[in-house]
């Protein structure tokens, strides 16, 4: 059976930063959104109010800015590497992140089969106020995660997870084969794999033969 290779995004693929940080760096609010970030890493707010925060910053943002955000962003080494040779063992590649969907579903650009994050309007944003049921959690990953299955006809038990914060753990919980990249000691503990370092191709070599 093929696998389905499930990656997050912050702190994964992007090494000790976010989405949100490298967007709101752009805009020079990086001291904002850091401040949201630390709310939400401690339990003081969940994922709808740091999406309706986080909007209310952005209200002068725009594509060249995400484009900007995208590009200088410290990413992982080989990512397309790594994809491109899981797509050419005949197996899958997907990201599950929180983060905005207009910066998340950048990466099938980069090879991956698909690409999901929190709904967010496309940019400009032009409504006063953004809808929060599109916004995903921890559990909502799996959810994703079972639809890609279904998707790809593979079942949870061909799935591999890639993360590094609590937000994966219902993740690494569900599938057989997880791997810790650079993450904290609550998720490494959880996992059945543990990578530190900037290559994701040595974070991928550690599950190549790993059922």
């Amino acid at each position: 059976m093929a696998r389905l290779h499930l990656f997050d995004l912050d702190g994964t693929l992007l090494h000790g930063t976010s989405a949100p940080l490298e967007i709101s760096r752009q805009l020079g609010l990086e001291a904002e959104t850091v401040e949201l970030e630390q709310e939400i890493s401690a339990g003081l707010i969940g994922p709808p109010e740091y999406a309706t925060r986080v909007y209310a910053l952005w209200a002068d943002l725009t594509e060249a800015h995400v484009a900007a955000a995208f590009e200088e962003a410290p990413w992982l080494a080989r990512i397309r590497e790594v994809w491109a040779e899981i797509r050419s063992a005949g197996e899958y590649c997907a990201v599950v992140s929180l983060s905005p969907s207009f910066f998340v579903e950048r990466l099938t650009g980069w090879g991956a089969h698909a690409a999901h994050g929190s709904l967010f309007p496309a940019v400009p944003f032009t409504e006063p106020s953004m809808d929060l049921a599109g916004v995903l959690s921890a559990p909502a990953k799996v959810v994703i995660a079972d639809r890609l299955c279904e998707e790809f006809r593979v079942t949870r038990a061909d799935c591999v997870a890639y993360g590094d914060s609590m937000s994966d753990k219902d993740l690494f919980g569900a599938v057989p084969v997880s791997v810790a990249v650079n993450a904290d000691r609550h998720l490494a503990g959880l996992a059945t794999h543990s990578y530190a370092g900037r290559d994701l191709w040595d974070a991928y070599e550690l599950v190549c033969g790993a059922r």
